[in-house]
């Protein structure tokens, strides 16, 4: 079975993480992804962690592409560019709004070049607006989108989520609209220009946090681990450690009552309906499944509320879930030989699973312009004389 993306050329530009997730979800699915970077690489080959001096970080998110290293700053590596785009699909860059145009890539000029590019920009705040040129990593689209001021503890200061979700959110978005937009092209011939802020991203998947203000009034704040309008759905303590478990239903409900022997609850006006649960989850029903649960162990509690139904799942570590048997039977752990750390590593394979292809990594992530010949030659067509003068103008690498 053909990969869906297979014959589509993606021109990446991008690092660090948003971009660079953006296109690997392309190179996953069959895209030839033609990474490009500057002289002295992308950010992330300096990122941990680092192994055999290379960055493990780098040669997971840029697996399945080709690199290749042009000087933009020369007027001989920006014509190499050119040629690239009119032999492309789709552009993708995450610069700080308004660099690619100071280079001398402005979307119109884009559009002249080649008519059909799509042209697929992230950044901190989009390309309008009074923020449009402030520069912006993860944690700042975290803080400033309401998401740190929901995350934590009542108690205690604001966090952020661990990964990094204001990039890896909004480069699917990207890879989304992309997809859109080659279906689009595809009736009406045309390119377009496609623009992900990585604030918007974040504000847009804040859930009922946003209507319960815009709607309904309130400014919605940290509640830890609780969920403000279903309950019991926390976490909770077992004698050998923490879990996870959320009754959706009055059904669960009364299912979990039974479990704990305890069906007189059921009918308890502090727990009768879902609101009365979530209005008295503390410290009242908090305490009455603590008390049960604290009574068992993780097995003890998984055989039995999985057993019946009810969600449930342990508090697991990265090591306990990347040896988890339900990670290996869906084969979400790639191994590749990484030609940088020299040697076969492990990394998060791809979520979307097609039936019938082949689910596996296809390349290692390239080295720093280890494709550059290969690919003035293939793409652009040209002579071993043509790329000797390339060079000796100091336009790529």
């Amino acid at each position: 079975m053909n990969r869906p993306l297979e014959g589509i050329r993606v021109l990446d530009l991008t690092q660090a993480y948003s971009g660079p997730f953006c296109t690997m979800q392309m190179a996953d699915m069959g895209a030839e992804v033609i990474k490009i970077e500057a002289p002295i690489g992308d950010q992330t080959r300096g990122w941990g962690p680092i192994k055999n001096d290379y960055s493990a970080y780098y040669a997971y998110v840029n697996r399945n592409k080709e690199g290749i290293v042009l000087n933009l700053k020369t007027e001989e590596g920006k014509q190499v560019l050119r040629d690239l785009i009119a032999k492309a699909d789709v552009i993708c860059e995450n610069y700080k709004v308004g660099t690619f145009a100071k280079l001398g890539f402005p979307y119109e000029e884009l559009k002249k070049i080649n008519p059909r590019i799509i042209y697929g920009s992230i950044s901190g705040f989009g390309v309008n607006g009074p923020l449009a040129d402030r520069a912006c990593y993860d944690i700042i689209a975290q803080a400033m989108s309401g998401m740190m001021s929901v995350t934590g503890y009542p108690d205690a200061p604001g966090v952020k989520i661990g990964p990094s979700i204001g990039d890896n959110y909004s480069g699917a978005y990207l890879a989304l609209g992309i997809v859109m937009a080659l279906y689009q092209r595809e009736k009406t011939g045309e390119g377009c220009r496609i623009d992900v802020a990585m604030l918007d991203t974040l504000f847009s998947v804040m859930e009922n946090f946003v209507v319960t203000y815009t709607v309904g009034g309130k400014v919605p704040m940290r509640q830890g681990n609780i969920d403000p309008g279903i309950a019991p759905f926390a976490t909770f303590h077992a004698k050998d450690g923490d879990f996870a478990m959320g009754c959706g239903t009055d059904k669960m409900w009364g299912i979990l009552c039974g479990l704990m022997g305890r069906e007189e609850l059921i009918d308890d006006p502090r727990f009768k309906t879902n609101d009365a649960r979530c209005q008295n989850f503390l410290p009242d029903l908090d305490a009455v499944v603590n008390e049960w649960s604290t009574k068992h162990t993780i097995a003890e509690l998984e055989e039995m509320l999985s057993g019946v139904g009810i969600p449930f799942g342990q508090i697991n570590d990265i090591k306990q879930v990347s040896e988890h048997p339900q990670i290996a039977a869906r084969n979400m752990l790639w191994k590749v030989y990484d030609p940088g750390i020299k040697e076969e590593i492990s990394i998060p394979g791809c979520p979307i699973k097609i039936h019938g292809l082949d689910d596996k990594i296809q390349k290692a992530a390239p080295l720093l312009g280890e494709d550059t010949d290969e690919i003035m030659k293939r793409v652009l067509g040209y002579s071993d004389e043509k790329i000797k003068q390339v060079r000796e103008a100091g336009a790529c690498g």
